[in-house]
Order: structure tokens, then C-alpha cells, then sequence
């Protein structure tokens, strides 16, 4: 599957572990070529993990955060560039965010970079967020925005002719993972065991949210152990006592086996629902 290509784009270092990393996984360990695009560098985020969290992690942030990200990367099996721009952080209600930060820069500027990474790449699937981010980061909006246009505008040798030779992406794909109804599946499946779930104050925030529509769903349990290992790769963000890391992994593989998306666009024929995001390219 050398000739297989898919690039995922996302917002900071850690995104790709937590949001769609088995699958990164599976397509890697079968031979697609899997390249993961990062906006931010995560300079600006905070250090989530208690035990990490010193005057000297902060002042290294930048730094420990690409190493973290490299050594996700090698986990995974597939490759990283950081796109370069800074991270806009998370400003409280009624604040500005920071000059100069990913959320301000005009999106046709940030989507040209992200068009030359494409057109280098040559990806047939790109996988990003929804419009909504996700959840309602600046900067996962904002990834959202560049990717969608930089997927238009690849294939289009008017669009950016300063970012290389026009290559036109087939499929582009939104990320539904971490949905209510994956919540609830494994809430179920916690209380089913009498295990104590972390996941019932989740569940009344999100209640009354609908998930994204699914139309693909990537099998990829056997991928669950290379993703937590990612995830753990980012420890200033992920503490092992993370909520990520309590469910039973037996019980996720049973409850809930895949990875889902939702197919946004479209160049060849597809039929859904899909159990792969390569169907109609092989």
C-alpha cells in the first residue's frame, strides 16, 4: 500500500494521539504512507499533568513538547511537521486572543502553508475536525477552516501557484471520535461491571448534543495499545491517572471496536456507510 497516502491535520502536539491514532496506527503497520500535519508548536498550553508541572516544564514547554511529539510520531509509525505557527491558547470569555497567534493569522495565509505540505504530500484522504473544532478551541476551529480550504484549493493550479505543482486530494474526512455516544457506551459498560465511571459528568454535559453523523467506521482495536502509548508520550498533557486511560481496554475493544468519521467530501464514487477511509481508491 505504498502508493496509499493520508495526512492528518491537526491543531497541537497530543491532538493526534487522543483524536483518531489507532487508526493512524492500523493504516501505518498496513503500508500507508501516514503524515500528520500540526499547526502549533502548543506553546501556550498549559501543563495538564500534576507531576510535571514545575517552574522548569513551563520554561521548556516548546521545547519538550516537540520531543513529545516526535517520540508519539515514532510510536504511531508515521511521520510529523509542525506547520509553525503559534498557539493561540485558551482566552477566557471576553478576552482577546494573542497578536500574532494561529486563530489570527488569515486563513488563506495559513491554508497556502498547508497547501504546499498537500501538494508535496500528494495525500488521496485527509482527515481534520468539524466545524466545530470539536470542541471550541480557536484553534481547532481554525484547523478546521485551513484544512477545508487547503483541500479545495490543491487541485487548483490558480490557488497558491507559489506552493508547487496543483495535486487535487479525493476524500476528506471530519473526525467523530470521542462522541456522546462513545461515552455512553463505555459508561454503560463500566457501571454493567460495577466499576466505578468517570464518564456520568461527561454524559450531563453533553446531554442533549448530538454526535456527528458517522458515515465510516475504521476498525482498529487491535491499535488501541499503540494510541495509549502515544498518548502517554505527551506527558506534560496526559498524566497516567487521565481520565483517557481508566476505561478497561477489553471492555472498549467489546463496546465500542472502531474509529469514526464522517465523509465531508468526496472526488470518486463511494457507497456508505464505509468501513475504510480508502474505500473507492484501492
Amino acid at each position: 500500500m505504498a502508493d496509499l497516502r493520508l495526512l492528518a491535520v491537526h491543531a497541537h502536539p497530543d491532538d493526534e494521539s487522543s483524536k483518531g491514532a489507532a487508526t493512524l496506527a492500523r493504516y501505518a503497520a498496513e503500508g500507508v504512507d501516514v503524515l500528520v500535519a500540526t499547526c502549533t508548536g502548543g506553546e501556550r498550553g498549559d501543563v495538564l499533568n500534576p507531576h510535571l508541572d514545575t517552574a522548569e516544564t513551563r520554561a521548556r514547554l516548546p521545547e519538550l513538547r516537540r520531543a513529545e511529539m516526535a517520540e508519539a510520531a515514532r510510536l504511531l509509525g508515521v511521520r510529523q511537521r509542525f506547520l509553525g505557527f503559534t498557539d493561540s491558547g485558551l482566552p477566557a470569555a471576553g478576552e482577546a486572543l494573542p497578536d500574532g497567534c494561529f486563530a489570527r493569522v488569515p486563513t488563506d495565509v495559513a491554508a497556502e502553508r498547508l497547501t504546499a505540505v498537500l501538494r508535496e504530500f500528494r495525500p488521496q484522504v485527509v482527515v481534520t475536525y468539524d466545524p466545530s473544532g470539536g470542541y471550541p478551541h480557536p484553534d481547532h476551529v481554525r484547523t478546521h477552516e485551513v484544512a477545508v480550504a487547503a483541500f479545495d484549493a490543491a487541485g487548483d493550479p490558480a490557488r497558491f501557484p507559489g506552493a508547487g505543482p496543483a495535486w487535487r486530494p479525493d476524500k476528506l474526512y471530519y473526525l467523530a471520535v470521542l462522541s456522546p455516544d462513545w461515552f455512553r457506551a463505555l459508561h454503560e459498560g463500566m457501571l454493567a461491571r460495577g466499576l466505578a465511571s468517570p464518564f456520568g459528568e461527561v454524559l450531563g454535559e453533553l446531554d442533549g448534543v448530538a454526535g456527528l453523523p458517522v458515515t465510516t467506521r475504521v476498525e482498529c482495536a487491535a491499535y488501541f495499545g499503540v494510541r495509549d502509548a502515544a498518548a502517554r508520550a505527551h506527558a506534560t498533557q496526559m498524566a497516567p491517572e487521565h481520565p483517557f486511560f481508566v476505561h478497561p481496554r477489553d471492555l472498549e475493544r467489546a463496546a465500542w471496536p472502531t474509529e469514526d468519521y464522517q465523509l465531508a467530501r468526496s472526488h470518486v464514487p463511494v457507497s456508505t456507510p464505509e468501513s475504510d477511509l480508502f474505500a473507492g481508491l484501492r
